[in-house]
């Protein structure tokens, strides 16, 4: 049996940023109802050459969004980074997922061989479809996502592991 790259890609994206769509609201409430000021959350980090919070929600759209779109040989939707609330990083995550919902399989499969470069930090890496998917954009994304994660849960949002892991179904 092989897995298509579509359900390798879009509906896992989709669903991890739908989890982390849910846990800001808990934060959002946590923050309610304690009075926190929102910057508390979104300027944390763990350590003080670590991404923010903010950052860190920005790079995971940012590469669910990249990804997407680059399989699919479509240009990338650009977002501001302006975000200084925790309401606008749920926003941009909903952003994200809106648009991950526009991509069709037909669009993403065969994407295999598709030839991508990328530079970053002003290093030209080039890569495979599927070499970009596996070695690049779910390493990175998952690593932002749980990074997110965890910020919040030191901050102490009462979160675990489900809702990490999200309804499973």
């Amino acid at each position: 049996m092989t897995i298509s790259m579509y359900n390798a890609s879009i509906p896992v994206m989709i669903k991890m940023l739908g989890n982390l769509e849910t846990i800001l609201d808990k934060a959002i409430a946590h923050a309610t109802a304690r009075k926190i000021d929102d910057a508390a959350f979104v300027e944390a980090r763990l350590f003080p050459d670590m991404f923010t919070f903010a950052r860190q929600i920005r790079v995971a759209t940012d590469m669910a969004k990249g990804a997407g779109a680059r399989l699919a040989g479509i240009d990338i939707p650009k977002f501001e980074d302006n975000e200084k609330t925790l309401t606008e990083l749920k926003a941009r995550l909903r952003k994200a997922i809106d648009f991950l919902k526009t991509l069709a399989p037909a669009q993403i499969d065969g994407s295999e061989e598709r030839a991508i470069t990328l530079t970053v930090g002003g290093n030209t890496m080039n890569f495979k479809g599927l070499d970009y998917l596996l070695t690049w954009v779910l390493p990175n994304f998952y690593f932002h996502v749980t990074t997110a994660y965890n910020l919040l849960r030191h901050g102490g949002l009462e979160i675990g592991k489900m809702d990490y892991l999200g309804k499973i179904t």
